[in-house]
């Protein structure tokens, strides 16, 4: 199966923009819905280009572009809405009924509100880090502090700061993933994106949002998520600490929660084969 970067790559032409996204594995396979997180550089692709090959053995995958990212066409509104929004537009349009939905840090929260207004669209979910609040930790954490700083005022010496945050070894932080996300993260797209979510400006914004709503935080919604749901963390994730789990694992109905050790925040990556084995094995049941 050949699952390179041209072999899969896809365009979704809607009335709000092309979507583009990757896709591999037997369309006689259930369907299986790749979430992205946020950051400088991020992609569909670059979360979960090396996870393809093993997914795409045992189902029909997709792995979406959120629209702001700099890769599909941006719309207008906060980025966490607006990628919600763009999976039901995606769903509907390959009439996809129901799927599974893998989520990174972003994706997972977008994973979560899916699966609460939604329930019918998400038949299992798996998130990696990032849904919940700071229950013990600082918040923000160690990570989004570093990624508001790049944010602010962008240049790679804050890039490498923030990508070794990422991780537990800091060997996977090459010189070829800087340059690949230094590249990306200039994006005119991307930059607006990472300002509605990160910039000092929009973060104050937000949390004095928060303290006047009277609407709830999404994950004080988490027990009306209905679907088999399995939470996997890296045990020294510093973006989004591992105390974080402990709300969704207690709120969600069907919840179960896999920590790996010596891993940071890129679960999918820093602990492959692992992460593979043990998502695999969920999807399957």
């Amino acid at each position: 199966m050949d699952v390179s970067y041209d072999a899969t790559k896809r365009e979704l032409v809607t009335d709000q923009g092309v979507i583009r996204y990757h896709e591999a594995g037997s369309t006689d396979s259930p369907p299986l819905i790749l979430l992205h997180g946020s950051g400088p550089g991020v992609t569909g692709w670059r979360n979960y280009r090396n996870n393809l090959a093993f997914f795409a053995q045992t189902h029909h995958c997709y792995a979406i572009e959120f629209p702001g990212f700099g890769v599909s066409d941006a719309v207008e509104g906060h980025p966490v809405l607006t990628a919600g929004a763009s999976v039901i537009r995606f769903m509907d349009a390959l009439d996809i009924d129901s799927a599974a939905i893998v989520g990174n840090s972003m994706g997972g929260v977008v994973g979560i509100n899916l699966a609460i207004k939604h329930p019918d669209r998400v038949a299992k979910l798996v998130t990696i880090g990032g849904v919940g609040p700071n229950l013990y930790s600082p918040s923000p954490s160690e990570g989004l502090r570093l990624l508001q700083e790049f944010t602010d005022a962008p240049d790679r010496d804050k890039l490498i700061r923030w990508l070794n945050s990422m991780v537990f070894d800091r060997k996977l932080v090459t010189d070829e993933l800087i340059e690949e996300r230094w590249a990306a993260a200039i994006n005119p797209d991307a930059q607006k994106t990472a300002q509605m979510m990160y910039g000092s400006a929009a973060f104050a914004m937000q949390q004095k949002f928060l303290a006047n709503s009277n609407t709830p935080p999404y994950w004080s919604m988490m027990h009306k998520v209905t679907c088999p749901t399995l939470l996997t963390w890296g045990l020294d994730d510093r973006v989004s600490p591992p105390d974080m789990s402990l709300a969704p694992l207690r709120l969600i109905p069907n919840a179960e929660l896999h920590v790996f050790p010596n891993c940071g925040h890129w679960v999918m990556i820093e602990a492959k084969e692992a992460f593979e084995s043990t998502v695999g094995a969920f999807l399957q049941r």
